[in-house]
């Protein structure tokens, strides 16, 4: 894959997540704790499905460095198809990963605190780093990189999840019926 290309795909993906906590009301996170308006389950259950949730999380991260960095993208057709064939197996995976908590309380009106979206931002700023490391070890060798990169990086998208924020919490909507 051609640098420029990996680049643009990386913004297209920061621009598409970074607001969308913030845009969807449905829970993105299985968390340990109920949020308002769930249905009230045990303790010990809520725990287990969080763990589970995020051990499947982790392991995404792995199959994404894996898979999109260890492939080996060369001129030809097949390759290339491979390589596209690979990244939206990983991406079927990862919207419905993050639609599952959603669903699971689909008739039930949930309110997100600001905490929860916050949250949401960082595990979907995690897998957009994680694809945009992946892509560079796969063009190339990736540079190490400090604690300022990765500030740096965080604040940058940050500011793409404003629209959203705003929209969200700055806007004043009629909530009907």
């Amino acid at each position: 894959m051609e640098q420029p290309v990996a680049v643009w795909i990386l913004i297209v993906l920061a621009l598409a997540t970074a607001s969308l906590p913030f845009l969807i009301r449905r829970p993105l996170l299985m968390l340990p704790w109920l949020q308002k308006g769930e249905d009230r389950r045990p303790a010990w259950l809520r725990l287990l499905e969080s763990i589970v949730f995020f051990a499947i999380l982790v392991g995404l991260h792995f199959a994404i460095l894996g898979w999109v960095g260890g492939a080996l993208v060369g001129a030809d057709a097949a390759s290339m198809g491979l390589f596209l064939v690979k990244i939206a197996v990983l991406a079927v995976a990862v919207v419905l990963l993050l639609s599952y908590p959603g669903w699971r309380d689909i008739n039930k009106r949930i309110h997100k605190s600001f905490v929860v979206r916050l949250l949401e931002v960082l595990v979907l700023y995690a897998l957009v780093g994680t694809l945009g490391l992946a892509f560079e070890i796969n063009i190339g060798n990736a540079f190490p990189k400090d604690w300022e990169f990765y500030v740096i990086s965080l604040c940058l998208y940050l500011v793409l999840a404003y629209p959203g924020f705003v929209y969200c919490y700055l806007l004043r909507h009629r909530h009907r019926g």
